[in-house]
This record gives structure tokens, C-alpha cells and sequence, in this order.
């Protein structure tokens, strides 16, 4: 029989779905589950494509049915239940064997398998798949991190699976160990922010301007043939015309506003303050969700407090307020993507990883759940200044933050003034005027470090100080 191009284990939805996709588009693969039922089940599930799917009901059966160096995708539930299936494969691998862990790792535990590893003659592959189910069905955008021949081994089946953009492959080599899951935390922690500062538009829209479902639908259907069209703002559309049919009532007012999180959100926080890069929007979104859980204690809050009495009437010219939110939305979406950006730079220097930022943006332009035309725009700026500091910075994205910074500032005060919260929106506007302003407050920190004994300070004048003249107390850091 003829031997698989590649191996997967882990039949479930995500795994399930990634397998038909490998073997729709012509490459032969060998699949292998934990519970022999659920691989005959699949195989009979395939239909025309089971022709290309080996299925296996023993790890021996299963490696024997792929051509070496085998390339084996394990997608199980991300942690330790990834490193007891790397050790049950270990022992029937044999030399420049490939163990590919697609899941949502984190990628401090894929430098440490890939590391484990080094002395085995086997080797690893971190490989972030964003999309969800439809994704790894029909074309997902993947994010490859490992060594570069581990990588030419799995090219060819990975480029035939990937999502397309105008016929450019969205999947691309990223860099060594966990440079692909990194991009993968961070494309998530974006998709964090950019879902919140939606949310929070919808909000405004609802409570501060009393529109219904259905109508809020209409304005995001209006907007996705524009500046801010993408895959979010067209599903928002989607859901919020979509009617219970139980009630009848729309579908997103019976549904429960508690978001849950798997982690890849919180990931992205904590290593953006691990590499001291300020994620603001990332950071806002990631709270948001935390306080969205809490809904028993918000409840009996607004007991306790009512709900502010707006401080501002609607505007009265309805057009041009959507006009000021679409506007805002689309500033602070900026500083979302900015700012996952360049935690992606900071990262890419701390782990040596050269970090291709025009690839990235242009392998998230389609197949995953960020993809929008803005990217487009952000492959272009990133191709003409590759190493620019700040994508806020790049000519094209400058002149659209001085288009839109009135507008997010309007929106952010009528939202405040109205007891709205914007956690998200209002971040993006701090985050501009803090990046934007060259004498801020921060000599006011040191001085107060400086006179408890914390820290000397850089002088205005060039020269470095050391414990002023004001006091000596004792250190608290």
C-alpha cells in the first residue's frame, strides 16, 4: 500500500476536519485515535475522500503507514496531554521524525519539547491553526515554527491545505521553535481586542441610542462594504440578525453576556509585559472578559448603584454620530493591531527569531478569524519599512489615525459621559495620545522613585542623577 505524506492523531472536530482537508486536497494521510471506534467512524463519515485516509488502530500501524521522515500532526487538548502522546511516539520514531503540535500551545512549552528533543534525533514543529472548524475544514491560516528543513518536509501538504488570498498561500515558515505559536498568541490576543471594541460599538449603539438587534445588524452590514470590512463585523451582522426560534426575540438578547477565555488572550498580556511593550487594547479586552464572567456581583453592583444618569443627550445628527463610530472603531482597531505588532517585534528580538512582519500580515489576510481587508493595508506598510517601530508611525497608518483621532474622541466622551463602558475603545485613545506626546509624566514617577531610594534619574540636560537632596528613606521595590 501506497505510505502516507503525513499523520495525524486526535479525531476530534478540530482534528477531524483538518484531516479531510488533507486528504480533499489530494494528499494520501494516516489517521490515529486514541479509541479505535472513533477512526472507524471517521473512515465511514469520509466518504469519497476515505480513499486517501489510512486509518490505524495501533501507534505501530499507524507510524509504519507514513513515508519517513514522518510528519506526525498531533492535535489533542493542548498541556500535558501533549507531552504524554510525544513520549507513547517516541519510542517508534525513528531519525528526522517530525512531531507537529497543532493545538493552542503556549509557546514557552514548545521551546521546551522542541529543546527536549535536540539530542533525540527527532525534532518538533509548533504550528499555530487560526480559523476554528470552518478553518481547518476548507483553509485555515497557519503558522509554522521549527527548523526550516522540518518545514520543507510538510511545505508542500501544508500549502495545498492553507487558506488562499488571491492565490497566495496563507501558511508560511515563521521561525525556529515557538516562533509560530507566538504568532499564533498574538493573532489571538488582536482577535481578543478587535471582538471587544465591537462589542463595546455595540453597545453604544444599544444603550445609547436604544436600537434594536436588527437595526445594529443593518449599520454593521453597511460598514463591512467599507473601511472595516472583515470577517468579525460580518458574522456581527449575522448574529445580530439572527431571531431565537423559540421566542422569536433576537438571538443575541437571549444569550447570556459572560464571555468565556482558553488562555491565549491572557498569554498574549502577560508576554507583552514580560518584554515591557504596552498592549493596552489587548490588556483592556482580556479584562473586559474577566469582569464579563462576574455577572452575580455585577448584578447586585448595579443594585447597589443604579446605572449613571447620562450626562449628554443623543446626538442629533444620527448619521453623522455612525459615521463617528465607524471612524472610531476603525482608529482603535489600529491600535489593537499596533500593538499586537509590535510584541511580535519585541519578541522577535528577545528569542532570535527574525520574525517576517509583511509575511505574517499577509498569511492572516484569509483563513483566520482576524482576516479583513485592513490587513491588506498593513502587508503594504509592513513590506515598505519592514523594521519601521511602530506601525502607527508608517505614513499610510498615520494619516488614518489623524482621520479618525477626532472621531474616537467624540465617541469615547459621549460614551463616558453616557455611564457606557469602552474599556477597549478608551485604551486606544490613551494609547495615542501617550505615543504621541513627547514631554509626558513619567519625570514625576522617577522623582518619586528617586526620593525613596528606588532609582536615580536621566537629567533634561543630559547628565544622570543619583538620590537628591529631599530625603533618603528606604527602598520599597
Amino acid at each position: 500500500m501506497q505510505q502516507a505524506e503525513i499523520g495525524l492523531i486526535g479525531l476530534g472536530v478540530m482534528g477531524s476536519n483538518l484531516a479531510l482537508n488533507i486528504a480533499e486536497k489530494g494528499n494520501r494521510i494516516a489517521v490515529f485515535n486514541r479509541t479505535p471506534a472513533r477512526t472507524h467512524e471517521f473512515l465511514a463519515e469520509a466518504g469519497d475522500l476515505a480513499g486517501n485516509i489510512i486509518g490505524c488502530d495501533t501507534i505501530e500501524e499507524f507510524v509504519a503507514a507514513i513515508r519517513p521522515p514522518r510528519p506526525i500532526i498531533i492535535m489533542i487538548k493542548a498541556g500535558d496531554a501533549v507531552d504524554q502522546q510525544m513520549e507513547l511516539l517516541k519510542p517508534h520514531l525513528a531519525a528526522n521524525d517530525i512531531m507537529i503540535d497543532a493545538g493552542n500551545a503556549n509557546f514557552r512549552d514548545t521551546i521546551r519539547r522542541f529543546d527536549n528533543l535536540k539530542d533525540s534525533g527527532l525534532t518538533f514543529i509548533g504550528m499555530g491553526v487560526s480559523g476554528g472548524e470552518e478553518g481547518a475544514r476548507h483553509g485555515p491560516s497557519i503558522m509554522v515554527g521549527g527548523l526550516e528543513e522540518s518545514w520543507k518536509r510538510v511545505e508542500p501538504v501544508l500549502t495545498s491545505i492553507s487558506a488562499k488570498f488571491k492565490g497566495d498561500p496563507c501558511v508560511a515558515w515563521l521561525g525556529n521553535d515557538g516562533a509560530g505559536h507566538f504568532v499564533k498568541t498574538i493573532h489571538n490576543g488582536i482577535e481578543y481586542a478587535d471582538m471587544q471594541m465591537i462589542a463595546e460599538i455595540y453597545g453604544i449603539l444599544r444603550d445609547g441610542l436604544g436600537m434594536s438587534a436588527s437595526e445594529i445588524g443593518d449599520v454593521f452590514g453597511q460598514w463591512n462594504k467599507g473601511r472595516l470590512n472583515s470577517y468579525l463585523i460580518e458574522i456581527s451582522e449575522k448574529v445580530l440578525k439572527a431571531n431565537d426560534p423559540i421566542t422569536g426575540n433576537p438571538m443575541v438578547d437571549m444569550i447570556v453576556d459572560a464571555a468565556g477565555q482558553k488562555g491565549t488572550g491572557k498569554w498574549s498580556v502577560i508576554e507583552a509585559q514580560n518584554l515591557g511593550i504596552a498592549a493596552t487594547g489587548i490588556e483592556a479586552a482580556v479584562a473586559g472578559r474577566v469582569l464579563s464572567s462576574q455577572k452575580k456581583e455585577r448584578v447586585a453592583a448595579e443594585a447597589i448603584f443604579g446605572l449613571p444618569k447620562p450626562a449628554v443627550e443623543k446626538p442629533q445628527d444620527g448619521m453623522a454620530f455612525l459615521a463617528d463610530l465607524e471612524n472610531a472603531l476603525l482608529a482603535a482597531k489600529i491600535a489593537a493591531y499596533a500593538q499586537g505588532f509590535a510584541v511580535m517585534a519585541g519578541a522577535s528580538k528577545e528569542f532570535g527569531w527574525s520574525l517576517p512582519m509583511p509575511t505574517i500580515a499577509k498569511i492572516w489576510r484569509e483563513g483566520c478569524i482576524i482576516r479583513s481587508q485592513f490587513l491588506d493595508e498593513i502587508t503594504s506598510a509592513f513590506t515598505k519599512e519592514p523594521d519601521v517601530a511602530n506601525l502607527i508611525i508608517t505614513p499610510a497608518f498615520a494619516q488614518m489615525v489623524k482621520d479618525t483621532d477626532g472621531a474616537l474622541r467624540r465617541v469615547v466622551s459621549f460614551a463616558a459621559l453616557s455611564g457606557l463602558p469602552i474599556p477597549a475603545l478608551s485604551s486606544a485613545l490613551s494609547y495615542f495620545d501617550s505615543y504621541r506626546r513627547g514631554r509626558g509624566t513619567a519625570n514625576l514617577i522617577q522623582a518619586q522613585r528617586d526620593f525613596f531610594g528606588a532609582h536615580g534619574f536621566d537629567r533634561v540636560d543630559g547628565k544622570e542623577y543619583h538620590h537628591g537632596p529631599w530625603g533618603s528613606g528606604a527602598s520599597i521595590y
